[in-house]
Formats: C-alpha cells, sequence, structure tokens
C-alpha cells in the first residue's frame, strides 16, 4: 500500500448499533496532516452462492429489499454468524434459504460492495451436487426461488435488469467460465 495515502485513526466510538449493523464515527488524519470524521457502517460479512445444476442451469431468487421498496433477483446469500467461516456461512445460507445441499464448493472471489460506507467484505462460492431438502428460513424471510437458464441470466445481466451488485459479479465471473474465457475453479468437498 502506498504509506503516502494512508489515513490514521485518532479516536473511534460505535455511535448507533442495531440488530446487525453497527454505525462507527472515526476521527482520522489525513495524509496531509489535517483531521476529518469518517462515518462508515461495521457489517459482519457474508457470503453468497451460485448453486448450479447438473442440467447447466441456475437457481435464483426473487426478494423485496425494503431500502429499495423493490423485488430483485439476486444470487442466495447471507451475513455471516459470529465464529463462522465463508464457506460454512454460504452452505447455511443455501440451506436455510433455498433448501438444496452442496456437495461440491469452489470459491470465485471476494468482494467489497460498498467500500466508500461500509466494511463489509462478501466471499462469492460456486456449488454444485445439488439435492433437494426442506428449507429452513427464518421467521420474517420472504423470498421466491426460480430454476433459470444461463442464457436468461445473461440476457438479464445485459439488459441492465440485475441491478444487485454480488449478482452482477457472480454473473460475471460464471459467463467467464461457461465461455471458456477462463478455466472453472477447482471444486472440493467440505
Amino acid at each position: 500500500m502506498s504509506e503516502r495515502l494512508r489515513e490514521t485513526e485518532i479516536s473511534s466510538e460505535i455511535v448507533y448499533e442495531g440488530i446487525f449493523l453497527k454505525l462507527r464515527r472515526d476521527e482520522a488524519r489525513m495524509p496531509d496532516g489535517a483531521q476529518r470524521a469518517r462515518e462508515y457502517l461495521m457489517h459482519p460479512g457474508a457470503a453468497a452462492m451460485v448453486p448450479l445444476f447438473d442440467d447447466g442451469r441456475v437457481l435464483v431468487e426473487r426478494q423485496f429489499r425494503y431500502p429499495l421498496r423493490e423485488v430483485f433477483v439476486e444470487f442466495p446469500a447471507g451475513k455471516r454468524d459470529p465464529g463462522e467461516s465463508a464457506l460454512d456461512t454460504a452452505r447455511r445460507e443455501l440451506l436455510e434459504e433455498t433448501g438444496y445441499h452442496a456437495a461440491e464448493w469452489a470459491h470465485v472471489t471476494r468482494i467489497h460492495p460498498a467500500i466508500g460506507f461500509a466494511d463489509e467484505a462478501l466471499d462469492i462460492f460456486l456449488c454444485r451436487g445439488l439435492t433437494a431438502a426442506a428449507h429452513e428460513r427464518d421467521h420474517d424471510e420472504f423470498l421466491e426461488l426460480e430454476i433459470v437458464t444461463l442464457g436468461w441470466l445473461f440476457d438479464e445481466l445485459r439488459a441492465g435488469r440485475l441491478s444487485d451488485v454480488k449478482t452482477q459479479i457472480a454473473a460475471f465471473w460464471l459467463e467467464k467460465y461457461v465461455s471458456g474465457q477462463w478455466p472453472w475453479p477447482q471444486f472440493a468437498r467440505p
């Protein structure tokens, strides 16, 4: 990292603590010596997964997202619980939200969806060898599942109808694998 750009924390306080997000306000020293306030959301982290069926289709969800008051098409995802690895989060969330188990998993990438105001890190996985079970959704979790073709997914992406950032990024990676531009990652049985 270029040390000429580093900002140094002087003080820090949590100004709001919600159900799973915290708002932190720090005073930081800028590279030129000036002092500025920095506010950001503290997030426990999350994992998302691209469930791949043997016939090449993928599983997506439709879910209402309250901040934007809209239903979004997304790949399944969820926040990390304390002490949980990203893979454990992905496996748990896949079952909870979709009712599927996956035999094999591959880590694709880690993203930071909102670096200007949040510390969230989100790991994206591919999973395959899917078997159906009963979902274990939270009592306040409402969503619809849909199995779609890759053609549909990529058409929606190119048309700008998949605005969820984790879904866009995962779809772009998937398109590179499917097209042969990038080699598939190594899958493993957890």
